[in-house]
């Protein structure tokens, strides 16, 4: 009931939408692979410099 007013825009000041909360969660699922991602490639970059040595 509450988050049906919020999307209707009755809700309280700063309460997000459903369709705001779907997107921050799609954001931080987007935001943790990327920093998997990063974690990946700065590992093989330390790999290959160490084995050019």
């Amino acid at each position: 009931m509450r988050q049906s007013r919020t999307d209707a825009g009755q809700g309280p000041s700063g309460a997000l939408t459903t369709g705001e909360k779907e997107e921050f969660a799609q954001l931080r699922r987007e935001v943790r692979q990327l920093r998997m991602e990063r974690e990946i490639l700065k590992n093989a970059a330390a790999f290959f410099a160490k084995e050019s040595t």
